[in-house]
């Protein structure tokens, strides 16, 4: 019996200010994984300006793409398929990503497979975890998501919980700003939190009644906005290590503790983290500590595939390709994508 033939995804990540490709054998082994990143760009504004994030898209894709490729050594004649996330995102972002890998799918009579931006951070797990397989449960923290998600199998998710306002990403990039740390806020203020006492300020820990697995973290950023004048009206001094490492506590508490009860009430031993709040350090070590003490297995990805690349997307698009998925010419960009929509 002959061997299975390798199957080789050329994928293309643009959703918000990372122009990423990658190409991906069989899923699980990254053979190349090039990002460009425009932090530094943005960093003049505080926060990610949509229109310049198109724009470095459209200047970088080609070069980025090449690069991947070469990386990996192969040639577009050796890809099985283009894998691109078409959604969600800044619109602007997503179009570029997604025309570049309709023309290049089209040019080099390739398979097209869109992917959603959060299935790959999901599928990011299954790079460095050759062992993991569905089910489980995933706590997808980023800039813009949180979501508690069921991974039933590749490609079938069951959101059990997600945010009623903020996503734990925007709450640290809105109280970093307001301590005066600026952006990107996440690593910033995990760097600064180990300098301080995590229970010098009580903030508040949401609950939403008959939503265990929600949640919101409007409240606790406005309760530092609320100290940060409060100190300022009474002249006292900030002290931000303290502020920063209390904060930070009451969002790592709520995460960890929905997600644990999460494994639990829906008996599950396998628990993984994903996007870039994923990468946070303090947030790995007490979802770790937990997991151990309840005999849990948990899961993460290295920090390089937490935030937005191009390689989770590889993983996702090999395990859409491998069920059949397929797109047409007609893909376009959907900034609102929900996870298991087609």
């Amino acid at each position: 019996m002959s061997k299975e033939k390798d199957v080789l995804i050329l994928a293309i990540e643009s959703s918000c200010d990372e122009t990423a490709a990658a190409v991906v054998k069989n899923g699980r082994e990254v053979l190349s994984n090039v990002i460009s990143s425009q932090i530094a760009l943005h960093t003049l504004y505080g926060g990610v300006v949509p229109e310049i994030a198109s724009r470095k898209h459209i200047e970088k894709i080609n070069q980025v793409i090449e690069e991947a490729l070469k990386e990996a050594g192969v040639t577009l004649s050796d890809i099985t398929a283009i894998g691109v996330t078409y959604g969600p995102g800044l619109v602007g972002a997503l179009l570029v990503g997604v025309a570049e890998a309709k023309a290049i799918a089209y040019a080099a009579k390739l398979p097209l497979v869109g992917v959603h931006h959060i299935e790959g951070h999901i599928s990011a797990n299954f790079i460095e975890n050759k062992d993991l397989e569905p089910p489980f449960v995933c706590l997808v923290v980023s800039g813009g998501h949180t979501h508690l998600v069921i991974v039933r199998d590749y490609g079938e998710y069951e959101i059990i919980g997600k945010t009623r306002d903020d996503a734990a990403g925007e709450a640290f990039d809105k109280v970093a700003r307001a301590i005066g740390l600026g952006y990107p806020g996440g690593p910033k203020v995990d760097k600064l939190s180990k300098e301080g006492n995590p229970h010098a300020i009580e903030f508040p820990r949401a609950q939403i009644e008959g939503a265990p697995y929600d949640f919101s973290f409007s409240g606790v950023k406005s309760a530092v906005l609320n100290h940060l004048n409060s100190c300022q009206m009474k002249g006292e001094e900030v002290n931000r290590a303290d502020l920063a490492a209390s904060f930070q506590a009451s969002i790592i508490e709520a995460l960890v503790s929905r997600a644990i009860r999460a494994a639990k009430e829906y008996g599950f031993d396998k628990l993984a983290i994903a996007g870039g709040v994923a990468s946070n350090s303090s947030l790995r070590a007490a979802m770790q500590e937990a997991c151990d003490k309840e005999g849990i297995r948990f899961y993460h990805p290295s920090p390089i595939f937490c935030t937005d690349n191009a390689a989770m997307i590889g993983a996702a698009a090999y395990y859409e390709y491998q069920k059949g998925t397929r797109h047409g010419w007609d893909l376009n960009a959907v900034p609102n994508l929900k996870l298991g929509e087609r």
